[in-house]
């Protein structure tokens, strides 16, 4: 039989009572603020990063969140390219988004780029990212949906408050391209779009300056980007994008489109990127992934990920923490309260149980951790 796995590990620094589900964090604590706002609320925690626009627009921003408003409630999208066939955990903080939008009451789509993946995103890439075949774009669209509906379905199942819920609708936008001819799309669309004002764009800019340069489909990425926003804005009513901060320019395309075809203004949000311990940005391309799927990353190893950042990013930690769990909750809670975690050799099975100095951490500050039955952790508590 193998030998137990013993691993070490310093945690941070708390003071004051401890609860098991700060140890082991177990779900998304109520973080909705009526007073305060959802939007400023999340961007107080994080969560949020940048507004676009955030002034000059008929309605601002904040207005179509109010529940006392007639603008209420929203619809908001976020897109994710199936270049692998499972999320990972860069996707993880737009996840989230999407997921406080919803218990909100707003009405969410996760557009899945069945088309836009065969191009390939140059934002926040050094060089091009490699084609991939159609049937493997048609086959990781649709793992790529089903772990979609699978992680609404267990935050639907695991967090259910008793308030009115909006919609979580997951959506391919292959289903709308595939109808395209391209000759007719650029003839309606293609006028609408400043060569000047796509070229300004950082992403753009970045690839140009490169020693590799960058490919007439990725640039023509950002005006399908735009296009997406604009489809779902006329068929679903669609005001809002979000996504990640190295999608403001693509987001901006969006805007610009919309505003010169409609008049009407649109928003978006941005939340921060997840980056390695080397400020990398995580993906599949990078061969940094750390994935969304138990088959491809153990859950508990999705939570070593943010456990392991180096011990003078506590800060970065204290964030990642305030911001998710909801990933490994279902299975880290049902190990808790199947009787699966230890504590000093003491089982518990409460995931709210209070940690006791001296019962749960003992008077050298030191707690042995038992989940499963090979791992163990020795807990360091730098403060008390």
């Amino acid at each position: 039989m193998a030998a137990p796995i013993l691993r070490f590990f310093s945690w941070g620094r708390w003071s004051g009572t401890l609860n098991l589900s700060v140890l082991l964090p177990l779900g998304l604590r109520k973080a909705h603020s009526g007073a305060q706002g959802l939007l400023a609320a999340q961007k107080a925690r994080g969560l949020f990063k940048d507004f676009f626009p955030e002034t000059g627009t008929k309605i601002e921003l904040p207005e179509l969140f109010d529940r006392g408003t007639a603008s209420f409630p929203q619809t908001i999208y976020c897109g994710f390219d199936p270049t692998a066939d499972s999320l990972h955990v860069g996707h993880l903080l737009a996840l989230l988004g999407l997921f406080h939008l919803q218990r909100a009451g707003h009405n969410v789509i996760a557009l899945v780029g069945g088309a836009t993946a065969r191009l390939g995103d140059p934002s926040g890439r050094t060089k091009e990212r490699e084609a991939l075949e159609t049937e493997r774009v048609r086959a990781n669209a649709r793992a790529l949906r089903l772990g979609l509906e699978a992680l609404a379905a267990n935050h639907q199942q695991l967090f259910t408050d008793g308030r009115s819920w909006g919609s979580f609708t997951v959506l391919d936008n292959s289903a709308w391209y595939q109808k395209q001819h391209l000759v007719d799309f650029l003839a309606a669309v293609g006028g609408h779009f400043r060569m000047g004002t796509l070229l300004s764009r950082q992403s753009v800019q970045l690839r140009l300056k490169s020693p590799e340069g960058m490919s007439l489909a990725e640039f023509f990425y950002q005006v399908l980007q735009a296009y997406d926003f604009y489809y779902l804005f006329q068929r679903y009513g669609c005001r809002v994008q979000l996504g990640g901060s190295d999608q403001l320019g693509n987001i901006m395309s969006g805007y610009e489109f919309i505003n010169k075809l409609t008049g009407e203004d649109v928003f978006g949000i941005t939340v921060p990127l997840i980056t390695s311990t080397t400020g990398a940005k995580l993906g599949k391309s990078a061969g940094n992934a750390v994935w969304l799927n138990r088959d491809k990353t153990s859950p508990f190893e999705l939570y070593q990920f943010f456990v392991r950042q180096p011990d003078d990013s506590h800060d970065d930690l204290y964030q990642f923490l305030k911001l998710h769990s909801t990933f490994f909750y279902g299975h880290m809670y049902r190990m808790i309260t199947e009787g699966g975690v230890s504590i000093n050799h003491q089982q518990v099975t409460n995931p709210e149980s209070v940690l006791i100095v001296g019962q749960h951490i003992l008077k050298n500050g030191l707690s042995l951790l038992k989940i499963g039955k090979r791992n163990f952790y020795i807990i360091k508590w730098l403060q008390l």
